[in-house]
């Protein structure tokens, strides 16, 4: 029964109207494979809290970046914006100067590799596991920048989103640019309150807190229901959380998750 509830929610989720209010529509405004890695990096960096504020930041850091992040990056021009010092907040607990620590190493990531999955290809050495692939992500900033997790043990729920929009294929939301090298079966689930409320609701998890191990739990439930590409099943806990009574949603219900976290 609950197979077949999650098969029908994810139907009912997974297409391009999802994109609307998701931070995932940022990327497909952008042109060219490196420019959409780099529009979803820097949207799922950001995607936490509630969700209309950290939309309209998003939106800001796109339009100082013209609309493309790749090219602003690499060229230094996020220099103009953010100082290394600034202590001025930018959005939640991140300074202007956390934002330039942040562009600041993941320009030399660029320089040095091409590209972020060209950094994370190099660092499965022909493994295909989506949780070595975030922990990949988190040791290159090396626990320096504050959007990305110091440890890799953590939920890393935005990193986990943005691997599933980065590996995924044949989706209306998600763009699989990384689906050569990466097995989508092994991608951890984006994991946060409001997500392990909805699999807890449905059995899929049981008194866990959020971490990399409950996140791969997660996804193996998951794989029951979607035996070859468990993170449909990431809108369809979404579309459940939509769908639940008003006295259960609370607040994560009116806020927090990004669509398909």
């Amino acid at each position: 029964m609950t197979s077949a509830l999650l098969r029908r929610l994810a139907a009912e989720y997974e297409t391009a109207a999802f994109l609307e209010d998701d931070p995932s529509r940022f990327m497909h405004l952008a042109s060219g494979a490196k420019a959409r890695e780099a529009a979803a990096f820097a949207a799922a960096a950001l995607s936490f809290g509630s969700r209309p504020v950290f939309m309209r930041k998003i939106d800001e850091l796109f339009r100082l970046a013209a609309g493309n992040i790749d090219a602003w990056t690499r060229n230094g021009d996020f220099e103009k914006v953010f100082a290394a010092n600034d202590g001025a907040c930018f959005y939640r607990f991140f300074t202007r100067g956390d934002m330039h620590g942040f562009f600041s190493r993941y320009r030399e990531i660029l320089r040095e590799h091409g590209s972020l999955g060209a950094l994370v290809r190099e660092s499965l050495g022909g493994s295909s596991d989506g949780a070595a692939a975030a922990a990949a992500i988190v040791a290159a900033f090396g626990g320096r920048c504050k959007p990305i997790p110091k440890s890799a043990a953590s939920a890393c729920k935005r990193i986990c989103m943005f691997l599933r929009w980065m590996v995924r294929d044949g989706s209306p939301v998600d763009l699989g640019l990384w689906s050569d090298f990466i097995d989508k079966r092994t991608l951890p689930a984006p994991l946060d309150v409001h997500a392990m409320r909805q699999a807890e609701r449905l059995g899929l998890l049981r008194g866990r807190h959020p971490s990399m191990k409950t996140a791969m739990e997660l996804s193996s439930a998951l794989r029951r229901a979607f035996p070859g590409d468990p993170l449909k099943g990431d809108f369809a806990l979404f579309g459940y959380g939509v769908n639940a009574p008003r006295g259960e949603r609370g607040r994560a219900g009116r806020e927090a998750s990004p669509r398909g976290g």
